[in-house]
């Protein structure tokens, strides 16, 4: 038994949701999202509500009911609130620099690495260190901002790298001497 894909979900009053055939669209101040309903779910709205049932317990029903109801919640929050994730780089001479639609990443290879940012997505630059990946998909902004992290991932010696903000990494202990 699912309780998330069982919890009902709260529509505020600022956001528009609808639903037809095998889609549910959610419209709110920052912009629109759309989700396919995959087969064996059903999506219902009473005025400000929504709920999530499933036809069958079969395995793949099971597992995409309370996936449906979180991916219907996070479409919710993205349009009325939208997302962020904050990356740091950390090591001399490494930085950040967004120009245009391409963000510059210098991690200490011999060249500049640049990745171009996907439409819906936003960079703020706080520093030449810091930046904050920004917009309404839950998902593309997590995955761009592990993109971004991938580039040069941080090691454990120095702690080197490109990391999230609240991520901590844990240090090792260099080779000892010979004694």
């Amino acid at each position: 038994m699912s309780r998330i894909g069982n919890r009902k979900i709260e529509v505020p009053a600022s956001v528009t949701v609808t639903i037809e055939d095998n889609k549910v669209t959610v419209k709110g101040s920052k912009g629109e999202l759309s989700l396919d309903i995959v087969n064996g779910i059903k999506v219902e709205q009473n005025e400000n509500t929504i709920t999530v049932t499933r036809a069958n317990d079969e395995k793949q029903t099971r597992a995409m009911h309370g996936t449906t109801n979180a991916n219907i919640v996070n479409m919710i929050k993205g349009v009325t609130d939208g997302y962020s994730k904050g990356l740091e780089i950390i090591g001399v001479g490494y930085r950040f620099n967004v120009r245009g639609t391409t963000l510059v990443i210098n991690a200490g290879y011999s060249h500049p690495v640049e990745l171009a940012i996907p439409t819906g997505l936003t960079i703020e630059q706080v520093s030449n260190t810091e930046i904050n990946v920004k917009g309404i998909d839950k998902v593309l902004v997590g995955k761009f901002a592990a993109e971004i992290r991938d580039v040069r991932s941080p090691e454990p010696y120095k702690g080197k790298g490109i990391r999230y903000k609240d991520e901590y990494v844990r240090r090792k202990e260099g080779k000892k001497a010979a004694k």
